[in-house]
């Protein structure tokens, strides 16, 4: 069961961009599987990609057309990753057909396949699926297309917002999916944010890699990261000012509009993580350098040990020690680290704290969100990460993918 995953809300239409989906058949049966996103001309697109160097076909493709577009094809159930030259042929294929069906050129449409690796992707089932999800476009296809997407998630996910840039009314929805898998080395899972704001595509680029670093690349489920891993950014171009670069105050406040929605994507991937049942916030402040913070954080969220403590609410504080020892920090003096659980103080200079109750800090880990804080002594920087636990669910649900 998901942590708290708040229900959809009202999903706002986005002026220029349509969505519908359809079930393809690649893979599921009795559900969508495939969603095209239309865009009207004009649109631009930026996007940040999977950094892994076995990066799936439609993520190569994708990556040489980002700029002008006018569609996008998504689908679930396959990666088309580890595929070779075929995979290639089979993305381009796709988005030839998609492309065909609106009177673009091929360049403009981008391709997204996220599932099963090492699998050819069904060229013939795509087309089939294009054709009737074009049939069901509108402006109010989030929802539809959210759901299409999902491979192992239990719910869709998506947000929307709105307010102004320079005193013009702008709008926004995005959507993700993602639950397992999940570690970003640029923003992991895929997600997908159309706003009717006017970008340039050098802004729009810029807007993906700030939005990304302030989100998706600040959350992590098992530190897996995939071979699919993308996020883009889609401007239909039809409100606000133009926003040419990524600077001036235009740009900040567009981009700070967008946060708290691409945030809020994040945290819903993190709390519908797979076999999920805490969602964690862990805080490591007083470092030198962001860098090192981060380092110390995912170093914690990714040992097995810390999780499965977490999954069994035991208050096991010296296994937080040991995994804030083993981050690659130079010169980590333990004398000077605390660490807390919520507002429970667990330990202080490196040992255990003078006031520390355990039956306080099982009662914090007995709860299904919590924070985990660190403060390392050492400087003023601090970063933020989520993550959950790891639980018998996880090893079944990836156990039992492929059958």
């Amino acid at each position: 069961m998901p942590v708290n995953l708040p229900p959809l809300g009202e999903l706002l239409p986005v002026d220029g961009i349509e969505l519908g989906a359809a079930a393809a058949g690649i893979r599921y049966r009795g559900r969508d599987d495939l969603a095209v996103v239309v865009l009207g001309e004009g649109s631009v697109v930026g996007g940040v990609f999977t950094t892994s160097s076995y990066r799936a076909a439609p993520v190569i493709v994708a990556s040489e057309r980002l700029g002008k577009a006018r569609a996008l094809v998504i689908n679930s159930g396959n990666a088309n990753a580890a595929t070779g030259e075929r995979g290639l042929a089979d993305a381009r294929a796709s988005t030839s057909h998609l492309a065909a069906k609106l009177g673009v050129t091929e360049n403009e449409v981008l391709p997204f396949s996220t599932g099963v690796i090492g699998e050819f992707l069904d060229v013939d089932a795509m087309r089939q699926g294009i054709d009737a999800a074009l049939a069901a476009r509108s402006e109010r296809g989030w929802e539809a297309a959210a759901r299409a997407i999902m491979t192992t998630d239990t719910a869709p996910k998506a947000v929307s917002a709105h307010g102004r840039v320079q005193g013009a009314r702008i709008r926004a929805t995005g959507m993700v999916k993602g639950s397992g898998m999940i570690r970003p080395d640029m923003a992991t899972m895929l997600a997908f944010l159309g706003t009717d704001a006017t970008l340039s595509a050098s802004a729009a680029r810029s807007l993906a890699q700030d939005l990304a670093e302030r989100s998706f690349n600040r959350l992590t489920i098992d530190g897996d990261t995939s071979t699919n891993d993308s996020f883009v950014v889609m401007a239909s171009g039809r409100a606000g000012p133009t926003i040419d670069a990524p600077r001036g105050e235009a740009y900040a406040e567009l981009r700070e509009l967008l946060t708290p929605l691409v945030v809020e994507l994040a945290e819903r991937t993190v709390r519908d993580g797979e076999g999920a049942t805490k969602f964690v916030t862990i805080v490591v402040d007083g470092g030198r350098t962001a860098a090192e913070c981060l380092e110390v954080a995912y170093t914690i969220a990714h040992s097995p040990l810390v999780k499965t403590a977490i999954f069994a609410g035991d208050p096991n504080w010296g296994r937080f020690c040991m995994a804030i020892g083993r981050a690659n920090i130079e010169n980590l003096d333990p004398d000077l680290v605390n660490l807390d659980l919520d507002q429970v103080p667990v330990a202080r200079n490196g040992l255990v704290a003078d006031d520390y109750v355990e039956e306080q800090a099982a009662a914090v880990m007995a709860k299904d969100e919590f924070t985990v804080r660190v403060h390392l002594g050492r400087g003023q920087a601090s970063e933020t990460i989520w993550t959950s636990d790891l639980s018998y669910e996880y090893v079944r649900i990836n156990a039992e993918y492929r059958s």
